[in-house]
């Protein structure tokens, strides 16, 4: 079965390091790339649109924001998603990151459960694909 591609935009190298980690063993993605800016997050997944599968977006960065990233990815492959993972996510800001075209937002707290099922759905729906 064909490994979800996914890219990471997260701030806090602890909190990447045990998200990557985590979602290698349990969920079973590719890790394809990280980044830690707006700026960085928006030119690779911009310039490699065929490289990734999901994008798994903290809201609030050291540089930029994770709702710009959500919004400069709006145009991407159909079957790319992205989501946003969140110490933020209050029913207001979900409705904007939906708006702002997320395909799902999760709760980093009480939420990183929903995340693994979300990667594992994922999966399916790529080695369908194939």
């Amino acid at each position: 079965m064909a490994a979800v591609r996914v890219f990471v935009v997260e701030d806090n190298p602890t909190i990447l390091r045990n998200l990557v980690d985590t979602l290698r063993e349990v969920a079973r993605v590719d890790p394809v790339g990280t980044a830690d800016s707006e700026a960085e997050a928006v030119h690779w997944l911009c310039s490699h649109a065929d490289e990734w599968d999901l994008a798994i977006v903290d809201l609030f960065l050291k540089r930029g924001s994770g709702l710009s990233v959500l919004e400069a990815c709006r145009d991407r492959n159909p079957s790319s998603k992205v989501v946003v993972l969140s110490n933020h996510a209050s029913t207001d800001m979900r409705r904007r990151c939906m708006q702002l075209g997320a395909d799902a937002v999760f709760d980093k707290a009480s939420e990183l459960d929903d995340l693994v099922d979300f990667c594992l759905r994922r999966r399916e729906a790529t080695h369908s694909m194939y």
